[in-house]
């Protein structure tokens, strides 16, 4: 477990339902709500990743084409986005439960309402109001971990939830492709009904409030606006802002064209896809320990930084040759390396992004993460829709859009947080 962090151990009893809870003595995260934090930010890739081997289908149940169904992901995707700048000022406001529940509790009657749309164009409007009301649940649990911890602690904790959260794109897409074994693509909206009820049930039980009242922001939409132009104005943040919203939109450009690529283009099954996904997860998951127990107070997070966008650069580089002939006809295999490479990359990108980040600021850590989270989910919600442009029968869209991403992030990362330079610690300073 972290070291460094702050308690939030059970030492008030018998509080009523749905009062707010105290904050809790600082000495220590328990291992519940660790495991809770990491099931809030598996809420988006369980949203997402469960429904990919069932896009085909949906295609050809709706009857709508290709593009028309990844609106489908891109109007989740907005949403969590939009959401986001909404429930993470209020969470800075009413503090981190209300805000929590509220959206847990909306984001279960949308689920329902997925299961039931009747065309396209509905199902696309309800997932919209899903990832709106799923927002809350991994801004919130990112303003927590910044309540809770600071420095390379903080760095180390989210490396510690990747661990938990990089479950869910491991088992998701696999439970995905066997429900599609004896049910249609209604029956995954069902299962993320029941999920979104536990995890809903275990924050109503077991989640504290973070927050302290003193900390609180009593403003209104005013203070909340000039708390995020404050955060803007910061030129590392808005960097490594960016840096991490142009690697996250390679990361979606992956989630939203994969699918066809791998069953379409190269002809395997929804479970041989779902395989594939998990495996690269697995890999995700493992570098993104190997970040946080090893590299993490050893090297730098820049230069960590630094050496996953070069790898991500390189794996997009190779997808974009294979995907355009270059090297002859190829089959499955090698294209699976390279996409195996790419999403290991990001365990040591993205959390790092996080944390250099929210290190600019102590206070005002809802909106700040909702500025990480609204820009990440927008451009990747923009990248969804080019990896589709071409159709079903290529992958040079989604080589060339990773790339392009991955190539801005770098561009971002350099140009703007100017890693080179050294600077004072800003570990705990507000923004």
């Amino acid at each position: 477990m972290p070291e460094g962090g702050a308690s939030i151990s059970n030492t008030t009893q018998g509080v009523a339902a749905g009062t707010e809870r105290p904050v809790r003595t600082p000495h220590r995260t328990g291992l519940l709500v660790t495991f809770l934090l990491g099931g809030l930010t598996a809420v988006p890739p369980l949203a997402m990743d469960m429904y990919l081997p069932s896009l085909p289908e949906v295609t050809r149940s709706l009857h709508a084409p290709a593009a028309t169904v990844q609106l489908t992901l891109t109007a989740c995707l907005a949403g969590m986005a939009l959401g986001q700048l909404v429930v993470g000022p209020m969470s800075d406001r009413w503090g981190r439960r209300r805000p929590l529940l509220a959206g847990l509790g909306v984001f279960v009657v949308a689920t329902v309402l997925c299961a039931l749309a009747p065309t396209v164009e509905l199902l696309v409007a309800f997932r919209l109001a899903q990832g709106l009301a799923g927002a809350a649940a991994i801004v919130i649990a990112r303003a927590v971990v910044r309540d809770l911890y600071d420095g390379m602690a903080m760095a180390r904790f989210f490396s510690t939830l990747m661990l938990i959260s990089g479950a869910a794109p491991i088992v998701a897409p696999l439970i995905g492709g066997q429900i599609l074994r004896v049910t249609d693509w209604r029956g995954v909206f069902v299962v993320l009904t029941f999920i979104g009820l536990a995890i809903g049930a275990l924050a109503w039980t077991k989640l504290p409030e973070t927050l302290h009242p003193a900390d609180r922001h009593s403003g209104g939409v005013g203070e909340a606006l000039r708390a995020m132009r404050g955060l803007l104005a910061d030129r590392s943040f808005a960097g490594y802002m960016l840096t991490g919203g142009f690697a996250f939109a390679a990361l979606f450009a992956y989630i939203s064209a994969s699918p066809f690529v791998i069953q379409e283009i190269y002809g395997a099954s929804p479970q041989t896809f779902s395989l594939l996904f998990g495996v690269n997860s697995v890999g995700l998951v493992l570098v993104g320990q190997i970040n946080g127990k090893i590299l993490v107070g050893r090297v730098s997070l820049d230069r960590v930084l630094g050496i996953g966008l070069t790898i991500v650069i390189t794996a997009a580089t190779a997808l974009l040759l294979m995907s355009t002939g270059v090297f002859g006809e190829v089959g499955l295999a090698p294209v699976a390396v390279a996409l195996f490479v790419l999403m290991s990359a990001m365990g040591i990108t993205l959390p790092n992004t996080q944390a250099l980040a929210l290190m600019r600021t102590k206070h005002n850590a809802g909106s700040a993460s909702a500025l990480l989270g609204t820009s990440s989910f927008l451009i990747g919600a923009i990248a969804s829709p080019l990896v589709g442009v071409a159709g079903e029968d290529t992958a040079v869209p989604m080589a060339v859009v990773q790339l392009a991403a991955a190539l801005v992030a770098l561009a971002c990362f350099m140009g703007m947080c100017r890693p080179w330079q050294a600077r004072a610690s800003v570990e705990g300073a507000d923004s």
